[in-house]
């Protein structure tokens, strides 16, 4: 056999690692045995990692509640903002035939209400200004919505317009 390269039976295992038989393993200061040593950091890791696993879950638990809260914010507050969009729109289009066709104020008055009341938003009737003459028509509206968010009511406040001149 080689001397030159030890054989496998000259090694010993030694925490993990391989020692030659005649070296004696670096000993740390205290009087505990390696067992002893990597039972106590068996424990202490243990419960380490029980703390750990309880804070991941507890974070988990409050991200999970904020993205449920934000999509029920979303839920409550974007149809008020799509019927603002769609009331500006009609009032748009309702100004631009009624220059056309010099619509009185009130066919333009009636038209709008009946997109206010089919939207369902909090408006009456005389809160719909409407200024009508041969070369311009303006409409304008200004209106709250109110919104419950279970921990904060919040009220939305809106005013749509809009003005259309004759060619």
């Amino acid at each position: 056999m080689n001397r030159n390269r030890p054989a496998f039976a000259d090694f010993r295992p030694i925490g993990g690692l391989f020692a030659r038989k005649d070296e004696e393993p670096e000993r740390t200061g205290t009087d505990l045995s390696r067992r002893t040593q990597f039972g106590i950091r068996h424990a202490q890791s243990r419960t380490a990692l029980r703390l750990q696993q309880g804070s991941g879950t507890i974070k988990a638990i409050l991200w999970t509640v904020l993205l449920i809260y934000g999509a029920f914010v979303a839920y409550k507050i974007l149809p008020a903002y799509v019927a603002e969009y769609q009331l500006a729109d009609k009032m748009q289009e309702q100004a631009r035939f009624a220059v056309v066709n010099h619509y009185p104020e009130e066919q333009i008055r009636d038209s709008i209400f009946k997109v206010v009341k089919d939207l369902e938003i909090p408006v009456k009737r005389e809160d719909i200004k409407i200024e009508a003459s041969q070369d311009v028509v303006r409409i304008a509206c200004d209106y709250t919505v109110p919104v419950d968010l279970l921990v904060y009511q919040m009220n939305l406040h809106f005013t749509p317009s809009s003005e259309n001149k004759n060619l």
